[in-house]
């Protein structure tokens, strides 16, 4: 097999990896932050609770993401030598301020989060919590001003085949940054909310009435309910500015082979790259002249005008179908949970078990969009700079094969094992026990049903 794809296929699993961790710890930071706050208001007992079990799920969550991020660091320099020798003046000032400005604050400060609640004053604690949640935050946007810098490269100038920097303000904050950034903070924070909401669901089914539970499954569907619809609009301007910077993405991601007005929205078709046509092609007339142009005569960018200069087709077309699909479910179940606590005061059961086949359900969107991202900037790495060819290293097949295979186990195994803990420590934060054969909340008195006439649902 070609080494150049082995070799990509070892770097996309390995981010694939790694990009589902700071998925939930970017987010998860400013929630264990709101529990804090909420417990220095209130003194309610449940909000800590809830922080105390969400902060292992964050602390286990930090330590896959730092061991995964690390051996992404080493393919810079077996797989991909020509990135750093091209670009190096450019990202490796960008990654020394990840690591440097956020990666310093969470390792430090995330013992406290853990180990210091009774040792040092409340305000250290909070602190502590809010410099975790800043240094997460901080990490991703480093990564994403360089990530963002390779999609639309400005500010820099090439002097020998290398690319120095000449405005540091405008590669920081380079034409697609602000839309990457905020479309991956509130997917971050989607993800979280569907991760509080299933988790929870998921105890409240096996029994777990603890105040702590409901307060986490409340929080999760009113984050769902906000975050969605704002997802759907900050994906629309992150697609429009696309648009403008690579219209051959966009022309892969709408199967669109002809530049021309009134474009249909494709639902569902078999993109044809020998045939440059689409095969059972279900589509909504003028769609994506809409959406694209805002009108039904909009011209959208057609492949053909990017004959081997555009990206594989039929990966970003289905990866972006998947990712609006799971986002338009979010937002459903958001809405719908949000309209239960509202009106009715608990979540039926159906949905909490439709809250539990979802807690992961942020991970394969952000993964589709995430291929939809970096497939779709293909043939580039850097884009107009550096193609993917050009940065690879002189490895042999065989030896890149070896290492995936290696990865896809390992990682294979430890997906298993994460997993299976996050599941194991909310059965083992189980609050709820049975005393003289009734379920009873913490604090309630024997014979005392409360708890039982819930069952029904989840309350407010």
């Amino acid at each position: 097999m070609d080494p150049i794809l082995l070799a990509r296929i070892q770097f996309a699993s390995n981010i694939s990896f790694h990009i589902l961790f700071p998925t939930i710890t970017i987010a998860l930071g400013w929630v264990l932050l709101f529990f804090k706050l909420r417990f220095n208001a209130t003194k309610n007992e449940a909000w800590m609770d809830a922080y105390r079990f969400w902060v292992k799920v964050f602390a286990l969550s930090f330590a896959l993401g730092v061991v995964s991020g690390i051996t992404m660091s080493f393919q810079f320099g077996t797989n991909w030598p020509g990135f750093m020798e091209r670009v190096g003046n450019i990202a490796g000032p960008l990654l020394a301020n990840e690591v440097l400005t956020a990666f310093f604050l969470e390792a430090t400060f995330l013992g406290i989060m853990l180990f210091g609640f009774h040792r040092v004053p409340g305000w250290v604690h909070t602190g502590a919590t809010f410099l975790v949640a800043f240094g997460t935050t901080m990490s991703a946007f480093w990564i994403l001003v360089l990530n963002s810098w390779m999609h639309t490269p400005v500010g820099f100038e090439m002097r020998d085949g290398v690319a120095h920097a000449t405005d540091w303000f405008a590669i920081v904050f380079n034409p697609s940054m602000p839309y990457r950034l905020s479309h991956m903070l509130t997917a971050s924070g989607l993800t979280v909310a569907f991760l509080l909401a299933g988790l929870s669901a998921w105890r409240w089914l096996r029994g777990d009435r603890a105040e702590g539970v409901r307060l986490g499954l409340r929080t999760g569907i009113i984050m769902a309910a906000l975050l969605a619809p704002l997802q759907v609009v900050l994906g629309d301007l992150h697609g429009l500015n696309t648009l403008e910077h690579q219209p051959a993405k966009v022309a892969a991601m709408e199967a669109n082979w002809e530049t021309r007005g009134n474009v249909p929205l494709v639902l569902f078709a078999i993109p044809d790259e020998r045939t440059r046509e689409n095969r059972f092609e279900i589509a909504i007339p003028d769609g994506a002249s809409w959406i694209l142009r805002h009108e039904a005569a909009g011209v959208v960018p057609g492949l053909n005008d990017f004959v081997g200069e555009h990206p594989p087709v039929a990966p970003v077309f289905f990866a972006f179908r998947i990712m609006v699909g799971i986002g338009m479910l979010m937002l459903a179940m958001g809405w719908l949970g949000a309209w239960y606590l509202w009106r009715r005061g608990q979540v039926p059961n159906l949905l909490l078990r439709g809250f539990v086949l979802m807690s992961f359900g942020g991970w394969v969107a952000t993964l589709a969009g995430w291929y939809v991202t970096e497939i779709g900037r293909q043939p580039w790495l850097v884009t107009g700079v550096l193609n993917t060819a050009q940065a690879a290293g002189p490895l042999p097949a065989s030896s890149i094969a070896t290492t995936l295979a290696m990865y896809l186990v390992l990682y294979g195994l430890l997906m298993v094992a994460y997993i299976a803990t996050i599941f194991r420590l909310a059965a083992a934060g189980r609050v709820a026990e049975k005393v003289d054969g009734a379920m009873m909340k913490p604090g309630s008195a024997p014979g005392d049903a409360a708890s039982d006439k819930m069952g029904q649902g989840a309350p407010a």
